[in-house]
């Protein structure tokens, strides 16, 4: 009964939440009128949420689901909380495939594509500015942070054209950012 109420719970959260910060009060009373916990260990799992990687709904639903039923109780509850994705995603797909040969979602498409590709650049943009230039600095090549750029250099030679695998690709440019200090 418990795994079916982990499930039912964090599905309600997947649906009626935005994801992100928007997820805390929503985990926090839905924990706490089960009482599957306190306020302050709820806290206490958002707060190590954050700090790990991946999204904070899943990784609170895990924790949480693991607290309250062991193993199969984090599984319950992550995939609660990922249903809505995933039934919108599955949805989406199911009318991809059959609207495919569609002249109307093939204009879509072929404008979305471009918007995507822009998107991404200007994410790569964005981040490259934070990375490679020294805060506070100009915009020139006075503030440009050259053992940085090296290393991102060095790091994308090896993962495209040496076919280094992406994890070890990022401990190497962690290890190499520790020594470039």
């Amino acid at each position: 009964m418990i795994l079916l109420e982990l499930f039912l719970s964090f599905m309600k959260i997947g649906f009626f939440s935005f994801g992100g910060l928007t997820m805390i009060p929503v985990i926090n009373d839905e924990v706490l009128v089960h009482g599957w916990m306190t306020a302050g260990e709820v806290m206490d799992i958002v707060a190590v949420a954050e700090m790990t990687p991946g999204s904070l709904g899943i990784n609170c639903a895990t924790f949480v689901g693991l607290r309250t039923a062991g193993i199969p109780g984090a599984l319950s509850a992550t995939l609660g909380v990922m249903m809505p994705s995933l039934t919108l995603c599955m949805a989406a797909a199911h009318f991809i495939m059959k609207l495919k040969d569609s002249p109307v979602l093939e204009s879509a498409m072929s404008g979305v594509r471009p918007v995507s590709m822009g998107m991404l650049l200007a994410v790569a943009v964005t981040l490259s500015q934070s990375t490679f230039w020294a805060e506070g600095a100009a915009m020139s090549l006075a503030g440009v942070r050259w053992n940085l750029v090296l290393i991102a250099a060095a790091c994308g030679v090896l993962l495209f054209k040496f076919k280094l695998s992406i994890p070890k690709t990022i401990l190497l440019a962690a290890v190499l950012g520790l020594l470039a200090g």
